[in-house]
């Protein structure tokens, strides 16, 4: 990368923003600021303190033994407040950085709420947590380098260049002179390992991605014997990671034995310098050897610095990342005038909606139904045909590209989505279980529900008795996966739905994990609980939507016939085709 790239990349507001998660902690800022000049201070009153006790001893028999007091008793004091100082700067770092990103993690796992399902749709899941915890963490380590040690080095080196500067501006002037070759060391460094640690946190994103959806789909890559190429891809990606990781490290690698090198000559040369200046009487051993204490306290910090730089690069990355999940346009706001769905009572309306979720192609067309408060719709169709692109039009994750949906006679858009989908209550094919216990699961659209009302629903739903023979009962933490078999999670989803009571029920393939015996239980539980409220169902199977007051066959992103069972069996149309293809006797 050239150094115009790099210019350009750390000026793309990311360092400004970094500062700005500090504008609330300027109190702290000071407190630390104050914490580090003591600790400079205290590290460089060290060298003069020894060289005072150093010349407090003339030679055999000649000592000044209350002068010698002095200056131990001296450097006793300034080592404990300096501890003391280190300590505390320590401790308010620690603070500031990890309070700051935990403020900026919160931001960003807060937006992640805001934002469309067409950006959580289109990003993998694992990249967007590695941000939100490994970028984060890394984000954290640079900021605790930045202020534990990049304060404290440039204040170091302006300080002792004064102090030496002040024993004897000739040896001084030779440190001064040397200088630039550890600024350009840091400067090559920083420059040369920032595109690679750019490059290593993104490709890092993508493995956890991959990772989160190979262990997701494992029993998939295991029935189809895909381990294989699945080894292999993760390979590839591993192997790019470890690439660009080698060369980050590589980079950030010089700074040590190359700055190390351009301390020693200047510790070198202060030395042997000195050395004249001493024979001719221009400066005493003790001033020597407090001068010696500098240099080794001057050249030090570029060291820091150089690691601290190499580390704010891969910070820096990090941030990005961060930051550009924080600046996606979160889902568009309620409309000013929109107003609370309450006590709906059930009448939707499309009207010639059209929508796609690519703006050049289009899922539905022209779409027009009118269902009145208490009808039980039934969407059948091939896959891919739009059903529950219409569910997802109803819930207002998406928005049409044309015509209207309505809700009690007023655009889906005119009232708030919140009210809007605490009207429904949905139950998916894709069931969804959070690590909580039984009932806090259940219990998750009424958070105020009793235990009875809590064991209601699951009896209901005819999940309360295997409920009943895990191992606390209702108490029982579940993980979300291993624990409940695809069945057993969608019952739990299904007594969630009748424990919330919502007005409307949208209910997608309710019941395709179920075996049959249970599932005509839970038909009459889902009957009773539709009795009276609009409800929207999706099946493949037309055995569970025959009684439903409308059927309509999607097609093509139209809806190309509706009636009854009876109507559309007798019109000899799509739904008969589909119907006899299910229940044609076996020859």
């Amino acid at each position: 990368m050239s150094a115009k790239d790099a210019r350009r990349r750390t000026s793309d507001g990311t360092v400004r923003r970094m500062v700005e998660l500090f504008a609330a902690r300027r109190g702290t800022l000071a407190l630390a600021a104050a914490l580090t000049v003591g600790v400079v201070v205290g590290t460089l009153l060290l060298p003069v303190l020894t060289g005072q006790a150093i010349d407090c001893v003339v030679g055999p028999g000649e000592v000044d033994f209350g002068g010698l007091h002095r200056a131990l008793a001296q450097i006793a004091v300034t080592l404990a407040a300096t501890a003391i100082c280190q300590w505390s700067l320590t401790a308010v770092t620690n603070r500031l950085a990890f309070g700051a990103v935990l403020g900026l993690r919160k931001r960003a796992f807060d937006h992640l709420q805001e934002l469309p399902l067409s950006y959580l749709d289109s990003h993998g899941h694992g990249d967007l947590a590695s941000r939100i915890v490994t970028d984060a963490d890394m984000l954290t380590n640079g900021l605790l380098m930045a202020f534990q040690q990049l304060p404290a080095g440039v204040l170091t080196i302006v300080v002792t260049l004064a102090f030496m500067f002040a024993l004897n501006p000739a040896i001084a002037a030779v440190v001064a002179l040397l200088t630039p070759i550890s600024i350009f060391t840091a400067r090559f460094i920083a420059t040369h390992s920032a595109k690679h640690f750019s490059g290593q946190t993104r490709i890092r994103g993508e493995l956890t991605a991959y990772v989160e959806e190979m262990v997701g789909g494992i029993s998939a890559v295991e029935t189809f014997c895909q381990q294989e190429r699945v080894a292999e891809c993760f390979a590839e990606t591993d192997a790019a990671l470890g690439e660009e990781s080698f060369k980050a490290v590589f980079f950030s690698s010089l700074v040590n034995p190359t700055t190390r090198f351009a301390n020693a000559l200047v510790y070198a040369a202060i030395g042997i310098f000195g050395a004249f200046v001493a024979m001719s009487g221009g400066i005493t051993v003790g001033g020597l050897s407090a001068f010696l204490g500098y240099a080794d306290q001057y050249a030090k910090p570029f060291n820091d610095i150089s690691g601290v730089a190499t580390e704010l690069q891969n910070s820096v990355a990090c941030a990005r990342r961060l930051f550009a999940l924080l600046d996606e346009a979160a889902e568009e706001p309620d409309a000013a005038d929109a107003s609370v769905l309450a006590d709906p009572c059930g009448e939707v309306e499309f009207d010639h909606v059209a929508f796609g979720y690519d703006a050049g192609s289009l899922v539905l067309r022209d779409v027009d139904l009118a269902v009145r408060p208490g009808m039980r719709v039934a969407l059948v169709g091939e896959t891919g045909c739009g059903k529950t692109t219409l569910i997802n039009l109803l819930m207002r994750f998406y928005d049409v590209s044309g015509g209207a949906v309505r809700v009690d006679g007023r655009d889906v858009r005119a009232w708030t989505r919140e009210s809007l989908r605490a009207g429904w209550g949905m139950v998916l094919q894709d069931t969804w279980v959070r690590r909580a216990t039984v009932r806090e699961n259940v219990s998750m659209g009424r958070p105020d529900a009793t235990l009875e009302e809590v064991r209601a629903a699951c009896r209901e739903a005819y999940a309360d008795d295997f409920i009943c023979r895990l191992p606390q009962g209702y108490d029982t933490v579940l993980d979300g996966s291993s624990a409940l078999s695809a069945g057993q999670r969608q019952l739990l989803c299904i007594a969630r739905v009748i424990c919330a009571r919502p007005a409307m029920l949208i209910l997608d393939e309710a019941t395709s994990n179920i075996d049959t015996r249970t599932e005509l239980l839970v038909q009459r539980a889902l009957a009773h609980l539709m009795a009276g409220r609009t409800s929207f169902v999706v099946a493949h199977r037309l055995s569970t939507v025959r009684d439903a007051d409308l059927i309509c066959v999607v097609a093509n992103g139209r809806i190309a016939e509706r009636g009854t069972h009876d109507e559309l069996l007798a019109a000899g149309g799509r739904y008969r085709r589909i119907y006899e293809a299910q229940f044609a006797p076996t020859e």
